[in-house]
């Protein structure tokens, strides 16, 4: 069989519109030791690929990060192949809080230089030295009976629509940007306790590591992240910190966590934490907008993007020659601004 997806989008996405059976959106990680990532992604491909899994994964020598979805009547036969792999036995299964099944339409595992790209060259990091976990109930004791910070380690598009009360944010565009950062914002606090959290739990486990690497004493992560604490927090009946939406890297682009809706559109200013890419196949921008500006600007960031998306294919084509493929799905505060 072939080791990659030979069908187009398009098919791809009706056939998933198609399917009879719902779908289970999960995400894990594991940071471990593979000695041969091309090897060990071309046998989970095939495993996963006869169970009728979608998503997105990484592989790299420093372990594995997944955010996929499995039909639910394979979800069993998925989690006993994981669990045949060693450092994978038993691991976490963050199952997604808000999920219509449609995430993802495609297989796609990739090798990587790192599960996490983080800027780090220090070879005396490990990894293994990383802060304490803590699952929803014992946050929920910690930020309520001592002096905590707690510490956003997302990018600032997923902090705007969702972020637990009182998380201060690492004002960035990439993780390997907000380690140092992190570590300068709170280099006078070395003695205070410190949690780090995320949307699954695989940067905040690094960031715990790399704050002890810099001389802070007391760090904790939240165990498996958003996902995870808002799970639990509903089944054991806690009170959620959580406030907004969790945003998320696949098709659905978020899930609600709570009602609050602490964002608003670029565009008019109205409260809204809808995040959707600018219609024009030239842009791609990742912002914030509303139903009304859906509608005034045709899907688009811009008047001048919405010109172009209303031009005849041929134009657009012809226009996008030459733009960088770096500027598609993009996400930076600095592009975002001129909406």
């Amino acid at each position: 069989m072939a080791l990659h997806n030979r069908v187009s989008a398009t098919e791809l996405k009706q056939r998933l519109h198609e399917e009879p059976f719902k779908r289970v959106t999960i995400s894990f990680y594991q940071y471990a030791k593979i000695e041969d990532p091309q090897a060990f992604r071309d046998a989970l491909y095939t495993s996963l690929f006869e169970l009728g899994v979608f998503g997105r994964i990484y592989v790299a020598n420093e372990g594995i990060n997944a955010q996929i979805s499995v039909p639910e009547h394979h979800f069993d036969a998925f989690r006993d192949t994981l669990y045949k792999i060693d450092f994978l036995n038993g691991i976490r299964l963050n199952v997604a809080v808000d999920d219509d099944g449609k995430s993802f339409y495609v297989l796609k595992i990739k090798v990587r230089e790192k599960i996490v790209a983080d800027g780090i060259e220090d070879p005396t990091f490990d990894m293994a030295v990383k802060g304490k976990y803590l699952n929803a109930e014992a946050f929920n004791d910690m930020v309520d009976t001592t002096e905590t910070i707690i510490v956003d380690m997302r990018n600032h598009y997923e902090y705007e629509v969702g972020h637990f009360e009182g998380a201060i944010e690492v004002p960035s565009d990439t993780f390997r940007e907000q380690l140092p950062m992190a570590v300068d914002m709170l280099k006078d606090q070395k003695d205070k306790n410190i949690i780090m959290y995320c949307t699954g739990g695989i940067r905040c486990e690094k960031a715990s590591a790399y704050m002890l690497h810099a001389g802070f004493q007391n760090v904790y992560h939240l165990e498996g992240g958003i996902i995870e604490y808002t799970n639990k927090a509903k089944s054991q009946n806690l009170p959620l910190k959580f406030k907004g939406k969790n945003f998320v890297f696949d098709d659905r682009l978020g899930e609600r966590i709570t009602d609050d809706i602490i964002s608003l559109c670029h565009q008019c200013g109205q409260p809204c934490d809808t995040h959707v890419n600018c219609a024009n196949d030239g842009c791609h921008l990742l912002f914030i907008q509303c139903e009304a500006c859906a509608t005034k600007y045709n899907d688009c960031c811009s008047d001048e993007c919405k010109t172009t998306h209303e031009l005849p294919l041929e134009q657009q084509a012809e226009l996008r020659k030459g733009i960088e493929k770096g500027l598609m799905f993009n996400k930076s505060r600095r592009r975002r601004n001129r909406v």
